[in-house]
């Protein structure tokens, strides 16, 4: 579906984000990007987005054409909703933005709450819902036009464990029920290891891909009691500190 090939992003201050960066990811996989801050993930993410451009490498789509306009969906670790419109104009916006007018909308987004299970909550403000609930609301968006790709860049980290564990399995279940590709991104190893299918670890600045770790587990199933659960994580924390050592 898509192949980073040697990208390298340096900033204007002098700082590399990343240097000699390459990925492969097939259609449908559930990828988690992890490494310590400053690595480059989000910086990789912006990347694919088409929202800043590598300083040298390319990015290819398969095998050279483009995404299209709503192939790819972004999710933010802060839900970026506007505050002063409710949940269902919320998600409206990226097809408002494409000239789609409300009645023609107006189902595709009643569907993107329902699969994150809002239809109760459209008309509610951002300020009336939970921060679980609004993520929620940030997730439909970037489900509501259908995208190949969903990019996720710490969505669950300011959220307290027990909401991140449901949304963490809510996802699961999304990705299950609509088939995308998802590279989520996540300092939490523990996180990592539940929900994804590979597991790309990044070293430190000027962040590459040094290592990836297939897991075991089938998402699908995820069970944070079964000893391969344990077993991935033990190995992934290993490698994190060699990379760690390394750097």
């Amino acid at each position: 579906m898509l192949t980073v090939d040697r990208i390298t992003r340096q900033f204007s201050n002098g700082t590399i984000a990343l240097h000699d960066t390459s990925l492969r990811l097939q259609t449908g996989d559930f990828v988690a990007l992890l490494g310590p801050s400053g690595c480059g993930k989000s910086t990789l993410l912006r990347l694919i987005a088409n929202l800043d451009l590598p300083d040298s490498g390319r990015i290819n789509w398969d095998g050279g054409s483009a995404p299209m306009p709503g192939d790819i969906g972004y999710v933010f670790q802060d839900p970026t909703l506007m505050p002063w419109a409710s949940a269902e104009m919320n998600v409206f916006l990226p097809l408002r933005l494409r000239g789609m007018a409300w009645n023609t909308a107006r189902e595709a987004v009643g569907t993107a709450l329902r699969q994150v299970g809002l239809e109760g909550f459209r008309n509610a403000l951002p300020q009336q819902l939970s921060g679980g609930m609004r993520m929620r609301v940030s997730i439909a968006r970037a489900l509501v036009t259908r995208p190949r790709l969903l990019l996720l860049d710490e969505p669950f980290a300011a959220l307290d464990e027990f909401t991140r564990h449901k949304l963490q399995q809510e996802l699961l279940n999304l990705w299950c029920s609509i088939g995308c590709t998802v590279i989520f991104v996540t300092h939490s190893i523990y996180e990592a290891a539940y929900l994804a299918q590979r597991l790309v670890l990044m070293s430190p600045r000027p962040g590459r891909i040094a290592r990836e770790i297939p897991s075991p587990l089938d998402p699908r199933h995820a069970n944070r009691l079964d000893p391969a659960y344990a077993l991935l994580v033990a190995e992934v924390t290993a490698a994190m500190d060699e990379l760690g050592q390394a750097g």
